[in-house]
């Protein structure tokens, strides 16, 4: 799927280039209206095509993981017994060994559907629903990302869990989560 996708980006970008710095000066300097040469309409198909292309694998790619998401586990206790904490210890326990610090993060985004949604709601107020449940799923999958990590370690717990988020690039967030993988007393 990774591979045409990039397919699809590179008939995308070669499309543009041939339309832009040929197609155009071509139009300029041709003043009549002669038939659209072969290589313009070719350009024009990959442009698109590519776009096209790149959206649909987009579109499986988000199905597929769509299904994952809803599979996560919950991320404040696992069933295993790992546990996260915001503060530097945990009631009634003790830290017998720290292994080091983990992280998990990811650059999530919402499809221009849901990004146009939350644009009208903004105009007329209210919760930009759109954007919670964006950074909702992006917390889940940064927090499973960070105790994959933990867990790989041999971590019975992570203390001092923290958030970070920074906007990419328009409606895209990046989720950061790190804290300090430890081993417990019994």
């Amino acid at each position: 799927m990774k591979a045409l996708r990039y397919l699809g980006s590179i008939a995308f970008v070669a499309g543009l280039f041939f339309s832009i710095f040929l197609g155009i000066p071509w139009a300029v300097i041709v003043a009549d209206d002669p038939p659209v040469p072969w290589w313009l309409r070719m350009a024009i198909f990959a442009l698109l095509g590519g776009i096209l292309v790149v959206l649909a694998t987009v579109a499986i790619e988000q199905r597929m993981k769509r299904k994952t998401l809803k599979k996560s586990a919950p991320i404040t206790r696992r069933p295993h017994g790992l546990i996260l904490q915001n503060t530097a210890e945990i009631p009634g326990r003790k830290v017998s060994e720290v292994l080091g610090m983990v992280e998990g993060h990811t650059v999530y985004a919402i499809w221009i559907g849901k990004d146009l949604s939350a644009l009208i709601r903004l105009i007329l107020g209210g919760e930009l629903t759109e954007y919670t449940d964006m950074m909702g799923r992006a917390r889940i999958l940064a927090t499973n990302r960070m105790v994959a990590r933990a867990e790989k370690m041999g971590a019975d717990a992570v203390i001092n869990v923290r958030y970070m988020t920074t906007s990419v690039i328009g409606s895209a967030a990046e989720l950061l989560v790190y804290g300090t993988a430890v081993k417990l007393k019994e």
